[in-house]
């Protein structure tokens, strides 16, 4: 699937390599995407670099909570444990799930390819 109205920093090969890592990412309306990404990126640079609608207002740092998703049940690889770090900035999240993780933390391996995350209330800009 193409991006979304939004300027695209990712290399135009990986959009058409048959080895690119595939994140689906579930956005507020529902709609699923599947998104070409990058071993070593965040899942959250993903998720905005193809364009979709979420805050991530610290840009990475684990200290806002805004790039919050849903890890889909079933969907994907096992993923890293949950940080102290990352806990914590959950507990000021809204609609926290048992499934939650912040995005800005997930580092993409090629392990992840398929991984199916969609985008919590509430972490839409608002620009």
């Amino acid at each position: 699937m193409s991006p979304t109205n939004a300027a695209i920093r990712l290399p135009d090969p990986l959009a058409e390599s048959e080895n690119a890592i595939i994140i689906r990412v579930i956005d507020h309306e529902g709609v699923e995407h599947r998104l070409p990404a990058l071993a070593g990126w965040r899942v959250m640079e993903v998720i905005r670099d193809w364009g979709l609608d979420i805050k991530a207002e610290c840009g990475g740092a684990c200290a806002c909570a805004t790039c919050h998703v849903h890890v889909v049940d079933g969907q994907g690889p096992a993923l890293p444990e949950l940080s102290d770090e990352e806990a914590d900035q959950l507990d000021t999240a809204f609609f926290v799930q048992d499934n939650s993780r912040l995005a800005c933390q997930l580092l993409v391996t090629p392990d992840m390819d398929g991984l199916a995350v969609q985008l919590a209330p509430g972490t839409q800009r608002t620009d």
